[in-house]
Formats: C-alpha cells, sequence, structure tokens
C-alpha cells in the first residue's frame, strides 16, 4: 500500500513523508535545543547533534499523529496527502529514530536525559487526540516542548542545570503560551462546536486575549528583570524591546493576523537572545549616567514620562483627558500630604534636584504627584478604549 494518497512511486512517497515537516513549528524547538547548548559557552557537537535529532523526531511525530488525527478521525482537515498505513509507518519510523539518538544520548552522556527526551515525544504524540481538548494541556504543550529543549541542550553538554536555562526556558513557556492562546482563538467557533475546551472556549475571547498577553508581557518582564539582576546577559532587556513592539501592534489585528505577526516576532527575539549569550554585547558597558544633568536630572526624567502620558492620553481622548484631570486633582493632596511627610521623617532624599521648593516639598515632587499617575492613567485608558479585534473567526487550518 502506498504512503502517499495521490500518487505512487519513490517520489510520491518522499513528497508524502516531507509534506509533514512544517519549519513555522519544527524550527524553533530545534533551535532551541542549540540555544541550550549555546548558554553552555564552548558545546561538543555529538550530543547537540543527538539531542536536536531527538527534538526533530519527536515533532514530527506530533505533526504527522495531529494530521491522521484531523483528517482521518475527526474529519476536520479537507485533506491530507498520507495513506492511513502511511501515517502509521512515519510515526513508526520517527519513533524508532527518537529511540535510536535517546540511547545514544544515555550511552554518551547519562539516564537523565531520559527526563528531557521522553516527556517532549509524549507531549507530541499525546497531543491530538488526548492533550489538544483540555485548555491547559492544549496551551502548555507546545511552550513545554520548547523548555524542554533547552534544558535538554544544556544538560547533555554539561550533565548540570543551572539558573539560566531554567530562567530562559521559564521565560519562553510564558510568552509561547500566550501565542497559543491568541492561535486557538482564531478557531473559537469551529472548537466551540466540537467541544474542544480551548482557553477561549473556557474563558470566553475577551477573557482569553487578556491572559494572552498579559502572559507574554509577564515574559517580557522577566527578561528585563533577569538582565538587571545579572541572571541573562545585558543584552537580552534589548532583545525583548522589538517583540515588545510587535506584541503592541498585534494586539489591535485579529487572531490569525496576530499569530503570524507574534510567531514571526519570537522568533526575532530568540535570535537575539541567541546574540545576546553567544556574543554578550554590551557586557561589561557602563550604563548611561543621567546624573550629567545635574540639578536638572529629576526634572529631566520628568519631562519625559510627562510627554509620552500626554501623547498617549491625547490619543485616548477627550473624555480619557477629563478623566483622568479628574482623578489626579483628587488624588492630589493625598500624596502631597504622604510625599511632605516621608520627606520630613527622611524616608528619602533627591540628590539631583533644582533645589526650588514649593509648600513644602521640592518642585520636582509636585510634578511627579501629577506625571505618575497621569502616565498610569493615560496607559489604562489606552488598554480600555482600544477595541479588541474580532475574535470568533471560522477558520481552519
Amino acid at each position: 500500500m502506498s504512503i502517499s494518497r495521490h500518487n505512487t512511486g519513490v517520489s510520491a512517497a518522499l513528497g508524502a513523508l516531507a509534506s509533514q515537516v512544517h519549519p513555522v513549528f519544527m524550527l524553533p524547538p530545534v533551535a532551541a535545543s542549540w540555544f541550550g547548548a549555546i548558554l553552555v559557552g564552548e558545546f561538543t557537537l555529538l550530543p547537540g547533534i543527538l539531542f536536536s535529532a531527538t527534538v526533530f523526531f519527536g515533532v514530527y511525530t506530533a505533526h504527522v499523529k495531529d494530521g491522521y488525527v484531523d483528517f482521518y478521525l475527526r474529519g476536520e482537515d479537507d485533506d491530507h496527502p498520507m495513506t492511513r498505513r502511511g501515517c502509521h509507518l512515519c510515526i513508526a519510523g520517527a519513533t524508532l529514530g527518537f529511540v535510536l539518538c535517546t540511547v545514544a544520548l544515555v550511552g554518551l552522556v547519562d539516564a537523565t536525559v531520559l527526563v528531557f527526551t521522553i516527556p517532549g515525544w509524549m507531549l507530541g504524540y499525546f497531543h491530538a487526540p488526548q492533550l489538544d481538548m483540555n485548555p491547559v494541556t492544549t496551551t502548555l504543550g507546545y511552550p513545554l516542548g520548547i523548555a524542554l529543549s533547552i534544558l535538554g541542550g544544556y544538560y547533555v553538554q554539561t550533565g548540570v542545570l543551572t539558573a539560566t536555562p531554567l530562567a530562559f526556558a521559564g521565560v519562553l513557556v510564558f510568552v509561547l503560551a500566550g501565542i497559543k492562546i491568541i492561535d486557538d482563538a482564531k478557531d473559537y467557533d469551529y472548537d466551540r462546536s466540537i467541544d474542544k475546551r480551548t482557553v477561549s472556549v473556557t474563558l470566553g475571547p475577551d477573557a482569553a486575549f487578556r491572559l494572552a498577553y498579559a502572559l507574554i508581557g509577564a515574559g517580557l518582564f522577566f527578561v528585563v528583570a533577569g538582565s538587571i539582576t545579572g541572571v541573562f546577559p545585558p543584552f537580552a532587556a534589548v532583545a525583548a524591546v522589538p517583540f515588545a513592539l510587535v506584541v503592541v501592534l498585534a494586539r489591535a489585528t485579529p487572531p490569525r493576523h496576530a499569530t503570524m505577526m507574534l510567531v514571526r516576532g519570537s522568533y526575532v527575539f530568540l535570535a537575539l537572545l541567541v546574540v545576546a549569550v553567544a556574543f554578550r554585547p554590551l557586557s561589561g558597558i557602563p550604563l548611561p549616567d543621567i546624573g550629567v544633568f545635574g540639578p536638572y536630572t529629576y526634572l529631566v526624567t520628568e519631562v519625559l514620562f510627562g510627554t509620552v502620558a500626554a501623547v498617549v492620553l491625547f490619543r485616548a481622548g477627550r473624555d480619557a483627558i477629563r478623566r483622568t484631570v479628574r482623578t489626579i486633582a483628587v488624588v492630589y493632596p493625598v500624596a502631597y500630604v504622604w510625599d511632605w511627610y516621608t520627606l520630613e521623617v527622611g524616608v528619602f532624599e533627591i540628590p539631583l534636584r533644582t533645589g526650588v521648593e514649593l509648600i513644602g516639598i521640592p518642585l520636582e515632587e509636585h510634578i511627579f504627584m501629577v506625571v505618575v499617575p497621569a502616565f498610569v492613567l493615560a496607559i489604562h485608558e489606552t488598554l480600555g478604549s482600544d477595541e479588541r479585534p474580532p475574535s470568533t473567526e471560522t477558520e481552519t487550518e
């Protein structure tokens, strides 16, 4: 019996086999395994190749199994390039390749590598039709696979795990989980019709989108925090900037387009993290010293953030501006008394200021009590006023 559903012969069979290699979803796990190796510094090729091969075979198994379930069992797809027997043979062959590479790694490193290989294969094989029916497992399957790829890629080189690979793996779990929620949202209507409990179906589209962007935002924050604490190289914080811009732009687009933007943005994000780890730009370079403005330093920072707040508020509209002004007017007296008291009892000092005082506190503190709530309320009003794109698109892949 032929492997290909549409043609016979060797070329048709090879074409059917190649059709299950999906670079968009297969490249990141394989690249993540090498990212784990790069975290080590100097790494050995053989264990890296063997581990990346186990990742490849695991993801290939997942793609074949998922296509088989969607076409032959669920009738979700309109076509599939492989016969039933072809799917079974592919799964068996990929599993055999996975087992051989895993056994080689056990002999080369130790049996602990099974912790990073077997769960990855199981996540792929049982994704459909078991794990993809639950909101937690359908969302975390792919992110956890990426995390295992990073951790395993590091472990096969060193035989140990440290905080750095664990932190990187955790960041990507947050970011990719958010992207997966948005990706699943494009099939909301269909998933709901077959009782497939994705996060969008379980929580509703609006809550799902809020959770997704909260997870992505948390992941980016942890990158910046890791750079500040020294867990990540300093350039890792720079890597978060372009991806954060993509996230802002994607938020205003429908789920399908948002997914495309976020997936591609995550590739850039991962590539820049590789640059941060492999080449460590900015390492050893001191932070810019804004103290060069002398007594005007505090004032300059307030002007900067105040300008941003004004621009964002202007974009949010007149109603947002009125609400912000009213809120600041109510909060200001409380903030004034609090600020005066903390300065009076010596809670903090402000050395880089003009020295000008107004009704008992520095001029800069008066500005601070306007700029900070204005900045916060500007973001709040923007998030509240932006119309989220349609979350229900009857699209299937």
